[in-house]
């Protein structure tokens, strides 16, 4: 049992300065091949992604609000990726307590297949948070959102190129993710356990965003290889504490170097974009 609940860990690592949610994408074909020799047997799919991450997560425990891995690079690679994904959590878990795990697994379906997915996240993943989509509606999501001990992430606005094919449609006159935004933040968020998914990609719908949701966190990808400015970022998204910024860069970091000295280059990455957040807030 984690002593705190996702909230309350975001809230300590806010009160450090730290804002970077380092996104755990380790799509095996980038990871270096110094980090597959090393792993138990070369080529084994487990042991690399274990070893690599493990490498990432104790060269920037100290700098992080959060871990964020897809379960896309995890799920591609069968048995052997959950359980690399599971070794993996745990491992967080064990060397940097502190730090909560958001499970990048953007979920949703009818209610009774929902708690299926609860158990996987939250009781066999061990997450301490998991991306949702809300298109199916409260009822079908009270699963996750009864769990007030976890942080339940709804996609709102996307940093992808076509997010707005649906999401900038009307829907009483106002954009669909602005509904959305005011809806989960109005009706949802009963326990308090609720954060939206806004693109760095797109600072000014994140600036409306943040303006009908108060306090609410607000997971932030798009930084980096996606082109997201920071400044405009930071400055859209912060909330009335110049906090409520959960900023994700995956690539960014994990891959900065080829070598192996990549967790060194990771822990430089992520202290660099730690430093600007903190200086643009």
């Amino acid at each position: 049992m984690r002593n705190q609940n996702f909230r309350q860990m975001l809230e300590a690592q806010w009160s450090r300065g730290n804002f970077v949610s380092v996104g755990l994408d380790s799509e095996f074909s980038k990871i270096p091949e110094s980090i597959r020799r090393n792993a138990k047997s070369k080529g084994n799919v487990e042991s690399t992604l274990i070893a690599f991450n493990r490498a990432i997560v104790e060269a920037t425990q100290d700098l992080v609000c959060a871990y964020k891995p897809n379960i896309a690079f995890y799920e591609a690679h069968g048995d052997e990726g959950i359980r690399a994904l599971h070794r993996t959590i745990l491992d967080i878990h064990l060397r940097a307590p502190d730090v909560p795990v958001i499970l990048d697994a953007k979920r949703a379906d009818i209610g009774n297949t929902n708690a299926g997915y609860v158990n996987a996240a939250f009781d066999f993943l061990q997450a301490d948070a998991i991306t949702v989509h809300p298109y199916l509606g409260a009822e079908a999501l009270q699963p996750f959102l009864a769990r007030a001990d976890k942080g339940i992430i709804v996609l709102c606005r996307t940093s992808n190129r076509g997010a707005g094919e649906f999401q900038d449609l009307l829907v009483n006159s106002e954009p669909l993710y602005r509904f959305i935004a005011r809806h989960v933040a109005s009706k949802w968020n009963k326990n308090s356990n609720c954060a939206l998914v806004v693109g760095a990609t797109v600072p000014e719908e994140l600036r409306e965003v943040r303006k009908l949701v108060d306090d609410m966190p607000i997971l932030i990808p798009g930084i980096g290889a996606q082109g997201g400015d920071l400044e405009k970022t930071v400055s859209a998204g912060k909330d009335s504490r110049s906090q409520g910024i959960i900023i994700n860069s995956s690539r960014n970091i994990i891959f900065a170097a080829k070598g192996a000295n990549f967790a060194e280059a990771a822990r430089r990455e992520t202290e660099k974009l730690r430093n600007a957040i903190n200086q643009y807030r």
